[in-house]
C-alpha cells in the first residue's frame, strides 16, 4: 500500500467513526430517560409524558385542567415539568385541592405558567442568560414572565414569588417541542 492509499484508508475510518459516533449520539438523544421511560422526538409532549412514572401527578393536573388536547397540538411547545417529588413539597393538601373541578381556572393558570411558546433547548436559554449579563426572562404562555439563571454548570428558572427551580433533565425533545424537567412547582 503507498503512502497516498494509506492515507484515504485511514481518512475512511476517521469518517466512517465519527458518523457512527453521530448515529449514536443520535440513539442516545432518542432514548432519553425521563422517570423510567424512554422518550422519543417522534411523540408528542403528552404520548411521552404518560410513560413517566415521575410525572403522574403533573398528568393528572393536566387532565384535570383539560390541557391535554393542548399540548398534544402541533405547537411548539417548551414545556418546564415538575417532578411528583416537585409537587409533593407543596403545602399538604394544595394538589388535592387544586385539581378538583372548581378550582380548574387556578389550575390552568399554573399550568401554563410552566409552558413557553417555542421550541427552547437549554442551549438557547443558557446563551440567553450570557446575553442579559446573567438573566433571561421569558412570557410564559399564562402571561407572565419566568426568568432564567444559571450558577456552575446549572440552569435554574424563577418564578414569580422569587423560588428557583433547578433543571434536572434538559432537552427532552419532542414532536412539538421540548420538556425540561425541574424539581419544583413554579408560581405565576
Amino acid at each position: 500500500m503507498n503512502s497516498r492509499t494509506k492515507f484515504a484508508a485511514f481518512g475512511m475510518i476517521a469518517i466512517s467513526v465519527a458518523f457512527s459516533g453521530n448515529a449514536a449520539a443520535q440513539a442516545m438523544k432518542e432514548k432519553v430517560m425521563v422517570g423510567g421511560a424512554p422518550m422519543y422526538p417522534s411523540k408528542n409532549i403528552v404520548e411521552n409524558a404518560v410513560n413517566s412514572k415521575d410525572h403522574t401527578t403533573l398528568v393528572a393536573a393536566v387532565k384535570a385542567a383539560g390541557l391535554v388536547e393542548t399540548l398534544q397540538a402541533p405547537g411548539p411547545f417548551t414545556v418546564l415539568a415538575p417532578t411528583n417529588e416537585a409537587f409533593a413539597k407543596l403545602p399538604k393538601g394544595t394538589v388535592e385541592t387544586l385539581v378538583k373541578p372548581e378550582n380548574k381556572e387556578m389550575l390552568t393558570k399554573i399550568l401554563t405558567y410552566h409552558v413557553l411558546a417555542g421550541n427552547y433547548s437549554a442551549k438557547q436559554i443558557w446563551d440567553a442568560v450570557k446575553a442579559g449579563n446573567g438573566k433571561a426572562s421569558m412570557k410564559t404562555v399564562e402571561g407572565d414572565e419566568v426568568t432564567f439563571w444559571t450558577k456552575g454548570n446549572n440552569l435554574y428558572v424563577k418564578d414569580a414569588k422569587g423560588t428557583s427551580a433547578k433543571v434536572t433533565i434538559a432537552d427532552v425533545n419532542q414532536s412539538n417541542g421540548v420538556i425540561h424537567v425541574i424539581d419544583l412547582v413554579l408560581m405565576p
